[in-house]
């Protein structure tokens, strides 16, 4: 476990670094205007995200867990992947451009919002559920699939990115809310980047495991629709540690 507290380290202090680094480039542009210095800071915001994806949180268990038990391919879980990392990063964004003030007396804290936080963790509950009933029923459609996975990646999504609020906030405190926006976009691609690593490894996992029953259709079956309620539970499990978590 060592190895993991020191890669959580080294997360922490290569975003501290970015962030103070995006400060001061955030400072100068609104001294000068000057969108060139600003444009080439941007490509940080790749990595500042990826990092920050790569940490405890941003729903990579859901997504990993979802996809493990979906039927969907490699194609369309990166398309779930990034739905949430689209949902997660934009909400903080609009977030902050729906007036902070107001928005902490309804939501909480700077860098929370509960209220939202609470219905992501319900919906997922719900997608859970859904998923426990359906292992026992006639199996859908692809499309239905497809519907399914995008659904859950937005309502995964729905709980918004703290670092990606922090900058937005620290953007419009000097005007300059153009620049928080444009880091945001960065950002999001590198979000967008360590969820599709994680949802690739969810289906060659997945693909994997059935590779090696294949040869058994009414094991594989069986084993499917298991799989399908597994994840249900797991789900139900997660919404309601998170609930639990949050009080």
């Amino acid at each position: 476990m060592s190895w993991l507290y020191g890669w959580y380290g080294y997360a922490v202090a290569v975003q501290r670094d970015i962030y103070q680094a995006l400060s001061g480039r955030i400072e100068t542009f609104a001294d000068t205007g000057d969108w060139a210095q600003l444009a080439v800071f941007l490509p940080m915001g790749i990595v500042f995200g990826a990092v920050h994806a790569a940490t405890p949180g941003h729903s990579k268990m859901v997504l990993a867990t979802y996809l493990a038990g979906s039927r969907l391919a490699a194609l369309r879980a990166l398309a779930v992947s990034a739905v949430l990392s689209v949902t997660h990063v934009s909400m903080s964004v609009a977030i902050a451009l729906l007036s902070l003030p107001l928005v902490s007396v309804a939501f909480g804290q700077i860098g929370r919002a509960p209220a939202l936080e609470t219905l992501s963790r319900g919906l997922i509950g719900l997608i859970g559920i859904w998923m426990i009933w359906r292992a026992f029923r006639p199996a859908k459609t692809h499309s239905h699939q497809v519907g399914q996975g995008l659904a859950v990646g937005f309502m995964a999504g729905l709980i918004p990115c703290p670092l990606t609020l922090f900058v937005m906030v620290f953007a419009m405190s000097k005007g300059v809310t153009a620049a928080g926006i444009a880091f945001a976009g960065v950002m999001m691609l590198g979000v967008a980047l360590t969820l599709a690593l994680v949802a690739l490894a969810a289906i060659l996992f997945r693909n994997g495991l059935l590779r090696l029953i294949e040869r058994r259709p009414m094991l594989f079956a069986a084993i499917s629709r298991g799989l399908h309620g597994l994840v249900g539970l797991l789900l139900v499990a997660i919404a309601l540690n998170e609930v639990v978590l949050s009080r």
